[in-house]
């Protein structure tokens, strides 16, 4: 958010400075007045300026200099100490440093004089006003007090001593405290955000440790040092928004949280583990806004026309392989999409079901009650489906009846844990299968990777000077992220599969039924023309997808291998 200010100075300044057109500008004010909201802020709703060019103006109209808080990293703490959090939070201002005895801030709406005078009473300090956004305010407010810092600082003083000797009662009181509901609030929101997968809450001897994984990679979160003193009671909010047995601290628990976030369905897996020092706790956030189409998650075209063969086929198992993260279930739901049709009857058995899909009937596993995969493929077997989904084959019950599905007329997809495509193989038979079941049911098996994509808005060409091997190419250019605000300067935004697909054709098939190593299947699937992931890696590296580094993150291990 910036300056409330509708002055015609304003208007003839963007107008004059060939920011904006008159009609452009006469565009915003009509959306300013039919919401009720300032000229500028309108627009940056309309995305006609960014905040930074905006706010480049505005500090020309009012004669304050403008400071850029997005590559703000590093503040002075004695600055930080200066401003307690809760006056921080509520003027809406950044210290940003001390400047002849008077203490530099960031306001936006420095030219508010009376605003001014009561920050001074309230410091009792000398302050001089620069101008920023309160966009560029509130994400530095986060970035170096901490989230929630505003929150935890108005939770009683006495709570802090509490918690750690509270009884049941007590922390569940506490649970609803308004400050811990908001705080734990915050924490989720900002991860929705900022994009995130999983939040991590790690306790330790002097710390609660935040950390948030994004795009696959964790990292950090900055939260107040008094965090740590309200660890039982932010754990027991987590319990009882998951249903959980806020008493039992002695064993693993796992929960699930639903609730709307900006009109968006999230799911929230909670998962707690026992430590020395209080509860671990993890919370998985599945959003509708994950889910891709089979057309967006990166396949090569070549590879996506077979794919889509692939899923016309009345019969036979296709499997998808790789660690945990790499992306099996998501590529599975897009397969499933991709054929739910009203005459097909689909259904599938997970443990757990990540996503509700309409018009797909889908079983959670229940170990506790004896429902695990192979005895679900037994009763699924009852209600005539078409195509079926097995979560994960894991052991050789659930292999043989996936793959007997297979072939009395089913099409059966599900999921594996091998390196790659041709360790599958090896993997199904050292199970105990018989060759020629797999030989007989067996259509594909991809093996696939997560890889982050560069950023499109700070993406630039650079020279690589890596070790170049496995399909790379001198004459062509590699790109990377420079790192801006929108990606948090990691210069990655998003995700795309790299991956190894290998379609079982008849050689292949007699080499199955020859119990031939995976070895000499991956070289006969190579000679066909097979990409490796590391190969599918380079081209996208220079199709301008991801950097060299990102393959190399992901990939080291396989070729290591």
């Amino acid at each position: 958010m910036t300056p409330q200010t509708t002055s015609p100075s304003l208007e003839s300044l963007l107008v004059s400075e060939k920011l904006l057109k008159p009609v452009d500008v006469e565009t915003a004010k009509a959306a300013a007045q039919d919401k009720g909201i300032s000229l500028d802020a309108a627009i940056l709703s309309l995305q006609m300026l960014t905040e930074s060019e905006l706010m480049l103006a505005i500090s020309k109209q009012i004669g304050i200099p403008y400071v850029s808080l997005r590559d703000k990293r590093d503040v002075s703490p004695d600055v930080l100490r200066a401003v307690p959090t809760r006056v921080a939070h509520f003027y809406k201002l950044f210290p940003l440093e001390w400047r002849d005895g008077a203490l530099v801030i960031a306001l936006a709406h420095p030219e508010d004089a009376r605003k001014l005078d009561d920050i001074r009473l309230v410091l009792q300090k000398d302050v001089i006003a620069v101008l920023a956004g309160e966009d560029e305010i509130r994400e530095a407010f986060r970035r170096h007090y901490g989230v929630g810092a505003e929150t935890l600082d108005e939770l009683r003083p006495e709570a802090a001593s509490e918690t750690a000797a509270a009884s049941v009662e007590d922390l569940k009181t506490l649970s609803e405290d308004a400050s811990v509901v908001k705080f734990v609030n915050q924490l989720l929101v900002e991860a929705l955000e900022k994009r995130a997968t999983d939040i991590h809450l790690e306790p330790y001897d002097r710390e609660l440790r935040v950390r948030r994984r994004v795009d696959g990679v964790l990292s950090d979160v900055a939260v107040p040092a008094s965090i740590q003193h309200f660890q039982s009671a932010i754990v027991s909010r987590i319990k009882v928004m998951a249903d959980l047995d806020i008493a039992e601290r002695r064993l693993p628990q796992d929960g699930r949280i639903q609730r709307k976030v900006a009109g968006n369905d999230v799911d929230m897996r909670v998962s707690l583990l026992p430590t020395p020092f209080g509860e671990s706790v993890t919370i998985r956030l599945l959003t509708s806004k994950l889910f891709l189409d089979l057309e967006q998650l990166g396949f090569f075209p070549d590879d996506m026309a077979y794919l889509e063969s692939l899923l016309k086929k009345p019969h036979g198992i296709v499997l998808l392989t790789g660690p945990t993260g790499s992306g099996k279930t998501t590529t599975l739901y897009s397969f499933l999409s991709k054929i739910n049709h009203e005459d097909t009857k689909i259904i599938t058995i997970e443990d757990p079901i990540e996503y509700q899909l309409r018009g797909i009937t889908q079983i959670q596993v229940q170990p506790k009650i004896g429902l695990d995969f192979a005895r679900g493929l037994r009763s699924m077997l009852r209600h005539d489906p078409d195509v079926m989904m097995v979560g994960e084959i894991r052991d050789l019950e659930t292999a043989e009846i996936a793959i007997r599905v297979a072939l009395t007329g089913h099409l059966v997809f599900s999921t594996l844990h091998t390196n790659d495509a041709p360790g599958a193989v090896t993997r199904l038979l050292d199970m105990g299968l018989e060759p020629f079941l797999v030989s007989s049911s067996l259509e594909c098996v991809i093996a696939q990777r997560l890889v982050r994509t560069i950023c499109k808005h700070c993406k630039e060409e650079h020279a690589y000077t890596g070790a170049r091997e496995d399909g790379a190419q001198k004459d062509k250019p590699v790109y990377r992220g420079r790192g801006c605000e929108r990606c948090g300067f990691t210069g990655y935004y998003g995700r795309t599969t790299i991956y190894e697909l290998l379609g079982v054709q008849r050689d292949v098939r007699e080499l199955i039924m020859k119990r031939t190593s995976s070895d000499q299947v991956r070289q006969l699937a190579l000679s066909r023309g097979m990409r490796t992931l590391r190969q599918c890696g380079w081209e996208k590296i220079y199709a301008g997808i991801t950097t060299p580094e990102e393959v190399l993150r992901v990939t080291m291990k396989e070729e290591a291998a």
